[in-house]
């Protein structure tokens, strides 16, 4: 089944309130849909979210390099030749979301031709990925206030904190409220995307050692590098790579070199190709992993509720898949819902990422 076409769409729907992290705040979604079409006429998708302060890719860069660059040799290729289109891809570095993308729509094809879901091809572990919800910069009240709610109508037990602030101050204040306003038997982790020095996680992690913080994720920069290995060798709680470790040879370094010992995986830089080599590599040097998120859509939800609930080893952690709810709108035909906690695997062959058309007219850029 061959491939006849590769295309990007760029696409841009509004959030209700603007995100923010350390680096930098996110007012729309200004990603791309890629979409993969066989001789067949079947048809596969994927979203590629556009993080220029944090890899490097825009959505006009998506655009060219998928159409110009990995389109003219993919056309042709059957699209059960992964490892084939991996290598191509390859010859172009860096662009991982763009790479992640085309192949998450080339398995999407490979789902519907054999009329399976993907999450069973991939491992078919669970039928569900708990969720992990992201707060931050507000204040500690509001933030409770939030999650609190989360819990009441979703169900959700599991939040991620967004620091990189004021570490010794509002950082260590709101990671306090939280437990005290949540109780021992909510999941607490924090992301300081790369916002403090490892002194200052190291005193963060002092201040915070008894609220049962789970894990602390890029807490430095990575090339800070004697800091933040002082700092995996000195914590109680396990420090993860996520922007520092992109693909698999970055996240491999991470870990041989004692920059990490907990890896973020999310297929919307990964995939589900190379993210299933990323997981593999981290069950067997014993190192855990949770799906991450990347201000994702809910066509870049669905993504990652696949993969993750395909693998025993990611399915163990809930991960980050709620974002979405801070937008608009969408993409999705089907939309997503979160009960119990939980987002449930589509039951449908391919990956569950069917498009609106109308939709897709509505918010497309060209």
């Amino acid at each position: 089944m061959k491939i006849v076409a590769v295309e990007a769409i760029s696409y841009s729907i509004p959030y209700r309130t603007p995100l923010h992290f350390a680096s930098g705040a996110v007012h729309e979604a200004d990603h791309v849909l890629v979409k993969v079409t066989t001789e067949g006429g079947v048809v596969g998708w994927a979203d590629a979210p556009p993080r220029p302060y944090t890899y490097g890719e825009t959505q006009r860069s998506i655009v060219a390099v998928v159409e110009d660059v990995f389109a003219p040799e993919l056309v042709g290729l059957s699209v059960f030749d992964r490892e084939k289109a991996q290598r191509i891809m390859a010859r172009t570095i860096h662009n991982e979301c763009a790479k992640g993308a085309v192949d998450i729509a080339m398995w999407d094809c490979i789902g519907k031709i054999l009329g399976q879901p993907v999450s069973r091809l991939l491992g078919g572990f669970t039928d569900h990925m708990r969720v992990s919800h992201m707060l931050g910069f507000k204040p500690a009240e509001e933030l409770l206030e939030l999650a609190l709610g989360f819990r009441e109508r979703y169900g959700i037990t599991t939040f991620k904190l967004k620091t990189g602030r004021h570490p010794i101050g509002l950082d260590v204040e709101a990671a306090r409220v939280l437990r005290e306003g949540l109780g021992e038997d909510v999941e607490i982790y924090m992301d300081a995307n790369r916002g403090w020095s490892a002194n200052d996680a190291a005193e963060v992690l002092r201040r915070t050692d008894d609220l049962g913080l789970t894990f602390l994720e890029e807490p430095d920069d990575a090339r800070e590098v004697l800091g933040r290995r002082r700092l995996v060798t000195q914590s109680r709680i396990p420090i993860t790579a996520d922007e520092s470790a992109p693909n698999m040879g970055e996240a491999a370094r991470e870990i041989l070199t004692g920059g990490a010992n907990m890896l973020a995986v999310k297929t919307a830089r990964t995939g589900f190709t190379e993210s299933a080599k990323v997981v593999a590599f981290a069950e067997a040097a014993g190192v855990d992993v949770y799906v991450g998120n990347q201000i994702d859509t809910q066509v870049g939800t669905v993504a990652s509720v696949v993969f993750g609930a395909a693998l025993a080893h990611t399915a163990r952690r809930a991960g980050e898949l709620s974002n979405f709810l801070d937008m608009t709108d969408d993409l999705l035909a089907e939309p997503l819902t979160i009960k119990d906690g939980a987002i449930r695997v589509p039951e449908v062959a391919g990956v569950g990422t069917q498009i609106d058309p109308d939709k897709l007219e509505k918010y497309r850029l060209r």
